[in-house]
């Protein structure tokens, strides 16, 4: 049996958990503006700043450009940034996006600041889960529970969560319901530290995600923020502990995903979802 095929009968049996980055929205574009939407760690920067460059070592990746800002500007200015982006509710839909939604999936990770997965889960009740950071509680996610027609904010203590209820984890946040970001460095030490703490998941995802597999899709994992998250969200997982779908992965990222216990496969999304559905509507 191919690994594509192990893969998807692991997707049909609720045991693979997408973990998904920012070439995800790389087909994502303004109807109105015609402009991709940011995602990577460039076309975020440019959107912080109006689309100039910063100095390289500024460049070099978003949460230390961002803390540039927040110290210049205030941790307001990124906010309005980022609303300003992601609040927009213009977005195209991303091809990656409508296919694990058709999927029925019961839980993804996404790494993205978009809308565009909770749009497609819209009408699907789900338990939503966002990171925060820097505040003086040691807890660091929201919850919010979703009828199946909007979001209500949701708690472990009052029993307003249902445990067995679908997952969208988004932590680095979203706009909506309400506006949460992890985006500058001292985000990102707050958030990491805490989320290697055992503060940043709720208990019951804890209990729920041991013994799953994890598939990583449409992001590199050549920068120490990324790998972190991903070491993080995967504790306990199954061993192996999954598969990466990254076409030429350097010799970096091949160290990396030994250590931690996942197979990389030379190839990228679309050829994994093309043997699950009709090639035309994977591209």
């Amino acid at each position: 049996m191919s690994a594509f095929n192990v893969i998807l009968d692991a997707i049909a049996a609720g045991k693979v958990v997408p973990f998904i980055g920012a070439e995800a929205l790389a087909d994502v574009t303004h109807p109105i503006s015609g402009a991709k939407i940011p995602a990577t760690s460039d076309e975020l920067i440019y959107a912080l700043t109006g689309g100039k460059p910063m100095a390289p070592r500024l460049m070099y990746e978003f949460p230390r450009a961002a803390m540039n800002i927040e110290l210049k500007h205030g941790r307001a200015a990124i906010n309005r940034s980022l609303e300003a982006v992601y609040a927009d509710n213009n977005w195209s839909t991303a091809a990656l996006h409508a296919w694990l939604a058709s999927l029925n999936l019961p839980y993804i990770i996404d790494i993205n600041r978009d809308t565009g997965l909770q749009k497609l889960w819209a009408d699907r009740p789900h338990t939503l889960i966002t990171g925060i950071a820097r505040i003086r509680s040691g807890i660091r996610y929201k919850l919010f529970r979703h009828d199946g027609t909007g979001y209500a904010a949701a708690s472990e203590d009052d029993n307003s969560i249902d445990p067995n209820a679908p997952i969208l984890f988004k932590p680095c946040g979203t706009p909506s319901p309400e506006p949460n970001w992890i985006a500058s460095d001292a985000d990102f030490v707050d958030y990491i530290t805490e989320l290697m703490g055992g503060f940043a998941i709720p208990p019951y995802v804890k209990a729920r995600r041991k013994g799953l597999r994890y598939l990583v899709i449409a992001t590199r994992l050549n920068r120490d923020t990324t790998r972190m998250l991903l070491s993080d969200f995967i504790h306990d997982a199954a061993e192996p502990a999954g598969w990466v779908l990254m076409p030429n992965a350097n010799a970096k990222e091949k160290r990396y995903c030994e250590r931690i216990g996942l197979e990389i496969i030379d190839a990228d999304w679309q050829s994994l979802a093309g043997l699950a559905l009709p090639l035309e509507a994977a591209a």
